[in-house]
């Protein structure tokens, strides 16, 4: 059987329009012509009057969840230094809210049916003797138990450490439904390598990819820039070789974190892959 086009396989990451309901995300949705989304769970369950029932508004807009994602609390991403404080499930003082959230998020993609759910893990610690890698790595085991319970699996959002570091934490981790979401401006961001040999480094653990560009900083220890699919640094054709290559067969994800035209940068973003892919 032949493969699924890359093309026909693109989905937009919801938290990109920056939706405050259901509707509003059909709207906005529609806009870009990608008829598939990678959903955020959190407003589901923060706000269930506005977006519930989810699952019925997507069969009625014709509109295909591929995947979620779950975000933890007191992120802050204003500078590299903050958001490798306080992202993820490494600080202890956000880890029990975050377990509460986790376990009624799963509620919710299991509703939709979804059998990938994709999240930032937090900073990886370099060495395995780090006393926060056997934390992260107990913490993350019991959220891959949990998820694998209900057939889901697990990926990790790339680009805070290096592939070669996260290798290392997924081959200790050692969990079979916990694999990466590979997003290449994010390796660019946070100057953390080539986005083009990290794919190569990380493609046994493949889950999904996201589809974002960004260019990168020429000041160190400060982040790069996004910007729309196509005009950053992200060697896309490079990027899609490696796919072919390793006969990749998941979903891309458009994601759009800057920006005041979204639904716009968004389209735009899959005209290009449209152009690339095949």
């Amino acid at each position: 059987m032949p493969s699924v086009p890359f093309s026909e396989r693109l989905a937009v990451c919801s938290w990109s329009l920056q939706p405050s309901s259901s509707s509003d995300l059909f709207q906005k949705l529609a806009a870009t012509g990608v008829p598939r989304l990678q959903i955020a769970l959190d407003p589901i369950r923060e706000n269930p009057a506005g977006w519930q029932p989810f699952a019925q508004a997507c069969a009625q807009q014709g509109v295909v969840c591929v995947s979620g994602m779950f975000g933890t609390v007191g992120e802050d991403y204003s500078t590299l230094e903050s958001i490798r404080r306080t992202g993820g499930l490494v600080p202890d003082g956000t880890w029990e809210e975050n377990w509460r959230h986790i376990q009624a998020d799963l509620e919710i993609a299991r509703q939709l049916g979804l059998q990938l759910i994709t999240f930032h893990a937090g900073f990886l610690p370099h060495e395995e003797s780090d006393p926060n890698f056997i934390k992260l790595a107990d913490r993350v085991r019991r959220v891959a138990e949990l998820f694998g319970a209900s057939g889901i699996a697990l990926g990790f959002e790339t680009g805070q450490e290096t592939a070669e570091t996260l290798a290392t934490f997924l081959q200790k981790l050692n969990y079979p439904n916990v694999g990466v979401n590979f997003d290449p401006a994010n390796m660019i961001l946070y100057d953390k390598g080539d986005p083009i040999a990290a794919l190569r480094t990380l493609t046994p653990w493949l889950k999904q990819c996201h589809i974002k560009d960004a260019r990168r900083t020429r000041v160190p220890g400060t982040w790069g820039d996004e910007v729309v699919a196509g005009t950053g640094e992200v060697d896309w054709p490079g990027f899609f070789e490696v796919l072919r290559q390793q006969g990749y067969g998941g979903s891309l994800c458009i994601e759009r974190e800057a920006g005041t035209q979204r639904a716009e940068d968004i389209a735009a973003a899959r005209r290009f892959i449209d152009s690339l892919s095949t």
